[in-house]
């Protein structure tokens, strides 16, 4: 039995990463915070010296898993890579989420999906209605068992041990405190009325949440069984609503047997799809962090940002890692590799499906994926529209376009500070085909798309200046202009003295959905001076804000507004 030793007073494998331990720590705290705390409440939160919560968090900057915001410490959606690794790897959210999205949009109901993670429920899909009483979970969120609809179904599966951990649990936190994303509670149930809801769930094949988290939300479950996996519980599928729309008894009759089909349909898609094909593995990771340590010196925890880069070898095809895949992934030695990984099981984060090999646990979401899987396109555009503008001294927005096509709505934007700037705040609407931003989002719309469009029409297209396009043929030609070269100069034609460059802000499919732009006074810089000072700036955000996009809405739905 290897030998112990003691750090933050818990009883540890003498093999761990101890800077590792220290890092998942403060990962934690941040997101159980919300996302930001200062780097003295990330001190007392962690009981970690200030010197070594300003060197975690040094580096966690370095890798972009956090930026560091005056005296705060806030997450960043790169550190999402975490999580959509464990959810990569469990395959069931590419899958299953177009089916729960469906039922939702069927329903005009939430739909969630949730995994079981030891007493509780984490969820790894949320297909969420807008309203002004909506659900307010993440994915990753975790919930104690005993309060949801899923956990008596996860229940019927647990084991002696399990039932045991629950119980210890719920004597030492009956408030559930230890779970940020429920109210606390108020009165504690007797263990019976969760015994009697498993054996319940056991024998009907589905179970009901009648407001046990707080008043006014209910829930129905089903329970998505693995096909290839013995007829074990993969996840749990549930429609929750609000009793000003269904009663708990509503649910059951009317919501139950349309929630039922769908799991068939799920159940199906298991059984049917093909094995994934592994996906590509990070690389240069082991390089970068060594390149990175010689560059900061002792402020970048090298042994951290190289335990991190364990859990990205992980992912789609691959759900199951030798230590030999592990090491060859990222570059990192078999040693480092294993100190990694005996770290992360010690944490919760890594289990041991086979004698040889690793798979990511569902607590590799509490990383950071709960608060920043409810983010805005326009909440990762703002810190780079701030860095942007204060590069170029002028003033930056982010606009995407309206449903009809015909304008443009400003939905971020960092001032400068000068006596005449831009006045453009958010929320402000121009017209789409007279603004820079508004002519990189037509002119990415299909070819042929824009004719007969509302926004292209003659009687729509007024002069605002004389400078301004009006004619339909010359501004189709602009708008191919602006296709073939990636960006958009508007000089003069919205209001004079008034010059914008813009560039499209792509999602992972290519797609346009939103434009960065730079305005200013005419006599400040030339076209020409425009073209060669400030869109490389540009493009150069615009690439930053892509990649945090990409990152965040790999499995999370980011709104654009």
């Amino acid at each position: 039995m290897p030998a112990k030793t003691t750090l933050d007073d818990r009883a540890v494998p003498a093999e761990v990463m101890t800077p590792l331990i220290r890092g998942v720590a403060v990962l934690r705290r941040l997101t159980e915070a919300g996302g930001t705390l200062s780097a003295s409440a990330l001190e007392r939160a962690t009981g970690l010296a200030r010197s070594t919560v300003d060197r975690i968090t040094s580096t966690l900057a370095r890798m972009e898993y956090v930026r560091l915001d005056g005296r705060d410490v806030v997450l960043a959606p790169r550190v999402m890579e975490l999580g959509n690794a464990y959810l990569a790897a469990l395959a069931l959210p590419t899958l299953l989420s177009s089916h729960a999205d469906a039922l939702a949009d069927e329903l005009d109901e939430s739909v969630s999906l949730a995994v079981g993670d030891l007493d509780g429920i984490r969820f790894i899909h949320q297909a969420t209605r807008r309203r002004a009483m909506s659900l307010s979970f993440g994915i990753g969120d975790l919930l104690p068992a005993e309060r949801t609809a899923p956990g008596p179904l996860f229940a019927t599966e647990w084991t002696d041990a399990q039932w045991r951990t629950w119980r210890e649990r719920r004597a030492a936190d009956p408030r559930d405190q230890g779970f940020p994303a429920v109210p606390p509670r108020e009165h504690p149930t007797p263990e019976a009325d969760f015994e009697h809801r498993t054996a319940r769930a056991r024998r009907d094949g589905w179970a009901l949440d009648d407001q046990l988290i707080e008043p006014g939300l209910v829930a129905v479950s089903v329970p998505v069984r693995d096909p290839r996996g013995g007829g074990r519980i993969a996840c749990v599928a549930s429609v929750v609503s609000h009793t000003s729309r269904h009663t708990a008894a509503d649910l059951r009759e009317t919501l139950l047997p349309r929630l039922r089909s769908a799991v068939a349909e799920m159940e199906r898609e298991l059984r049917d799809a093909p094995q994934p094909r592994p996906g590509a593995t990070p690389e240069g990771l082991a390089i970068w962090t060594g390149a990175s340590k010689q560059e900061l010196g002792r402020e970048f925890v090298e042994s951290l940002a190289r335990g991190l880069t364990v859990l990205t070898a992980f992912g789609e095809g691959r759900a199951d890692l030798t230590l030999t895949d592990v090491a060859r992934a990222t570059g990192l030695s078999r040693a480092t590799a294993r100190r990694a990984l005996i770290t992360y099981e010690h944490l919760g984060l890594v289990r041991r499906p086979g004698n040889r090999s690793f798979a990511l646990t569902p607590r590799v979401l509490s990383l950071g994926f709960p608060p920043l899987s409810r983010t805005t396109l326009a909440e990762i555009a703002a810190p780079h529209l701030a860095e942007l503008a204060a590069r170029v001294h002028e003033s930056a927005s982010l606009a995407v376009l309206t449903p009809s096509g015909k304008e443009v709505q400003y939905t971020a934007r960092a001032a400068t500070s000068r006596v005449m700037s831009v006045n453009v705040t958010v929320g402000t609407r121009l017209p789409a085909y007279a603004t820079s931003p508004g002519r990189v989002l037509l002119a990415d719309m299909p070819r042929g798309a824009t004719e007969g469009h509302p926004s292209i029409t003659l009687t729509d297209l007024r002069p605002l200046t004389p400078r301004t396009t009006t004619d339909p043929t010359a501004l189709s030609a602009v708008l191919e202009k602006v296709r073939a070269q990636g960006y958009a100069l508007v000089d003069e034609e919205l209001e004079e003295g008034l010059r914008s460059v813009a560039v499209p802000v792509r999602d992972r499919t290519g797609r346009a959905v939103a434009a960065l732009n730079v305005a200013m006074h005419a006599a400040r810089r030339s076209a020409e001076e425009c073209v060669r000072e400030v869109l490389p700036e540009l493009m150069e955000t615009a690439g930053r804000v892509e990649r945090e996009l990409g990152v965040a809405g790999r499995f999370a739905r980011v709104a654009w507004g």
